[in-house]
């Protein structure tokens, strides 16, 4: 074999972070011996792997060919590794979640993941959909968990488990004395909503489709948490998960909104690349996920 391991790491290293000394912290190494693993791999080669644009390093046309396939071999010879010392655990897993899910759901699964498999080391990134697709698509992260749909030829897309959006006002809104909500209502209402490239957003957009642009946004948020403060203080309607309501409307500083005519069913789905392997901390991080949501599901 003409290239190690240690080489894959680094090109991988270097094609995610498009620096050396980025991923040289990233392994541990200096600067000179990333550089010269990286070195060594394209002269094996006689080839080519990045582009040098001022201080960054792009993938060459080539460099993302391979791209895929380099991280498929580097997640089966690790796999291996843990095999031939006679290990089971569930290795590295990187999990990455939109807002709702990262804040209300990922986190007791990933508690109930390392009691489990203790020995299993899981981190978490949380961002809108539109980045966490990025992220997988990148090799930055395992497994994303989203709210919204994603269309990415590299991404393999599955649904995991069903939810839906829900208009809510503070108590003393005018809108919280009616027994539904009509459109002329809707209209009428300062909406406080998530920002574009969000899930939350996709199905708020959706449901509300040729009525949108008669809406008042009066702000998008990035977070679900800064909508609820914002709605409880009056400034406006809002429309987010019950997921992310169920203590304000138990507590009752917020009121949910009955709108029968609109449609806020959604989706969540798991997002892995398609050329990922997937080894054993995978799959059953997955079944875990899929444990947990099916008493729930069509909820």
């Amino acid at each position: 074999m003409r290239y190690t391991l240690r080489q894959l790491e680094v090109f991988l290293a270097v094609a995610r972070d498009e620096s050396v000394s980025r991923a040289a912290r990233e392994l541990a190494m200096s600067q000179s011996a990333v550089s010269g693993s990286l070195a060594d791999l394209e002269g094996q080669f006689d080839l080519k792997l990045f582009d040098r644009v001022g201080k960054r390093l792009q993938l060459s046309a080539l460099g993302r060919s391979i791209r895929a396939r380099a991280e498929a071999a580097l997640d089966q010879a690790l796999d291996l590794e843990r095999a031939l010392a006679s290990r089971h655990d569930a290795g590295r897993l990187r999990i990455g979640a939109t807002l709702t899910i990262g804040n209300h759901l990922a986190v007791p699964l990933m508690a109930r993941f390392m009691s489990e498999h203790p020995e299993a080391e899981l981190t978490l990134a949380v961002a809108n959909t539109q980045e966490i697709a990025r992220q997988v698509a990148n090799f930055e992260i395992d497994v994303g968990l989203v709210e919204g749909e994603v269309v990415h030829a590299d991404l393999e897309v599955t649904p995991w488990r069903d939810d839906r959006l829900v208009v809510f006002c503070a108590p003393r809104h005018p809108l919280a004395r009616k027994r539904a909500l009509k459109d002329e209502d809707l209209r009428r209402a300062s909406w406080i909503v998530r920002e574009p490239g969000s899930g939350t957003r996709q199905t708020f957009d959706r449901a509300m489709g040729s009525l949108l642009p008669e809406l008042r946004i009066a702000l998008a948020l990035q977070h679900t948490e800064a909508i609820r403060v914002a709605v409880e203080a009056g400034l406006g309607v809002g429309c987010v998960s019950p997921i992310a309501l169920a203590d304000a409307f138990a507590r009752g500083s917020l009121k949910p909104c009955a709108v029968p005519h609109r449609d806020f069913r959604r989706r969540f789905f798991f997002v892995l690349h398609k050329r990922k392997f997937r080894g054993a901390g995978i799959q059953r991080w997955l079944d875990l996920c899929r444990s947990e949501a099916a008493p729930r599901a069509g909820g």
